[in-house]
């Protein structure tokens, strides 16, 4: 099952409103097929996984990060059928499928053609392998990613604007590693004004997978290159759009943290001092120390050259009968 998530990791951002599904057949204890959701959504990871494996898909186990489907499309069969005529012998899944047109059909469909299924491996991996797919599903909106570099002392800019750089080569490319898992890129008016950011992805090899950049403004700026949206509740009508990047500045991220919207924090920490540098958050709303506390957990951290990441996932993520 970790190599089924390691291959959905290839398709996010690429899939939506499709998941980013992995999948790994295996037969006498050796892979004869992987599959991953192609980008646009199509062909799904069992469908590329089992044309790999062909006929050892009989009696062979498949171990697959989402139920398969069970609801025909024009676009292709369903994946639950694929198994069922490709006679695998089992099928391990991770969670199961929130959307009303499989939920727990594909699964049950499976069993009544004879085959074992199991399920629950690897669950919370997989929840969060897919969050942008499970969040929208469940909330109507994008899974929403902070990004936040900062000096030591939370300033993101020298108190006359400089901030070029405040991290290093390692954690910039980090950056560009994490837009390229993003369908989407959000910055502020001002931000747009003041730097004429690219925000694309300038890593060798990925550069075709630069996320749609969305500015936050009230008024239009007239550029066609552009999604505008006014408010950040506003991204539940972005289109196809699963995981929503956000990089600033720091009223449009205090925007998105006063309006709960904001489900994962990567916090870029360069070891130096800025003193009276610019703030990386406006005030975003709290009045009182207490309520600071238990909204935030570490998943993650690690060094990047000198510089280091910290991950954090909001507390809850969703309302305890969500699938995240």
């Amino acid at each position: 099952m970790s190599a089924a998530l390691a291959l959905a990791s290839r398709g996010r951002g690429r899939t939506a409103p499709n998941p980013n599904v992995g999948c790994v057949v295996v037969k006498r204890g050796r892979v004869v097929g992987r599959g991953w959701t192609q980008a646009g959504g199509r062909p799904h990871a069992e469908a590329m996984a089992l044309a790999e494996a062909g006929a050892e898909s009989r009696g062979a186990t498949c171990y697959v990060t989402l139920e398969p489907c069970a609801h025909r499309s024009t676009r292709g069969p369903a994946c639950s059928d694929l198994l069922v005529a490709a006679g695998v012998a089992r099928v391990v899944g991770a969670i199961e499928d929130p959307d009303p047109r499989t939920a727990g059909t594909g699964f049950a469909r499976l069993r009544d053609a004879g085959i074992a299924v199991t399920t629950g491996v690897e669950a919370v991996a997989a929840r969060r392998s897919m969050a942008g797919f499970l969040t929208r599903l469940t909330l109507g909106r994008p899974h929403v990613t902070l990004k936040l570099a900062t000096s030591l002392d939370g300033a993101i800019a020298m108190v006359s604007g400089e901030s070029r750089w405040i991290t290093g080569p390692e954690a910039r490319a980090h950056v560009h590693l994490e837009r390229s898992r993003h369908d989407a890129i959000l910055v502020g008016r001002g931000t747009v004004a003041a730097d004429a950011p690219a925000l694309d992805v300038r890593l060798p090899g990925l550069e075709a997978r630069s996320p749609m950049r969305v500015m936050l403004s009230a008024t239009t700026m007239g550029d066609d290159d552009w999604h505008v949206i006014a408010t950040p509740s506003a991204i539940a009508t972005l289109p196809a759009i699963d995981h929503l990047f956000v990089e600033g500045g720091a009223r449009t991220a205090a925007a998105f943290l006063a309006a709960e919207l904001v489900d994962r924090l990567l916090l870029y920490r360069a070891p130096i001092l800025i003193g009276a540098g610019k703030p990386a958050l406006a005030d975003f709303g709290l009045t009182a120390l207490a309520d600071t506390h238990g909204r935030w957990r570490l998943v993650d951290a690690r060094a990047l050259g000198r510089d280091r990441v910290e991950v954090y996932e909001r507390t809850p993520c969703l309302p305890a009968s969500s699938p995240i």
